[in-house]
């Protein structure tokens, strides 16, 4: 049991970085929401060409919004996978079974559920950087 504590080590490091991702996440999507709500409470007020102005942005943000829960959805698939990538360490050592297939398996989804997750994050973040943003006049 002692090798499977060493084993699992790293990747427990591993949920601690995709907790942290998952928290910048929630962070981004927090704050599109927010800023569809101060956008959505404004334009029953706006003339015509800023109200046009400020749905263009209500759709990219709507967009930013898909691409952050898309990306939640990635980094959490990719830490279930770490908890059962660790989980299977300690059963095949319980029942003194050879998982090392299973066990490699579960990490190469947690990381390509973590790459999913990093370049949906991208893409949001140019979404984010790449959109003028209406000002009221």
């Amino acid at each position: 049991i002692a090798g499977v504590i060493q084993l699992a080590v790293a990747p427990v490091f591993l949920l601690t970085a995709i907790g942290t991702v998952i928290a910048a996440l929630n962070v981004r999507l927090g704050r599109a929401v927010d800023r569809r709500r101060e956008l959505e409470a404004k334009a029953a007020a706006l003339p015509a060409e800023e109200l046009r102005l400020a749905l263009a942005e209500l759709a990219v943000i709507a967009r930013r919004i898909h691409f952050v829960y898309l990306a939640i959805l990635s980094a959490v698939i990719s830490g279930l996978f770490v908890c059962l990538l660790i989980a299977g360490a300690f059963l095949g050592a319980f029942v003194r079974l050879d998982l090392s297939y299973t066990i490699g398996a579960m990490f190469i989804f947690a990381m390509l559920a973590l790459i999913a997750c990093l370049l949906l994050f991208l893409r949001e973040i140019f979404l984010a950087v790449s959109t003028p943003r209406y000002v009221p006049r």
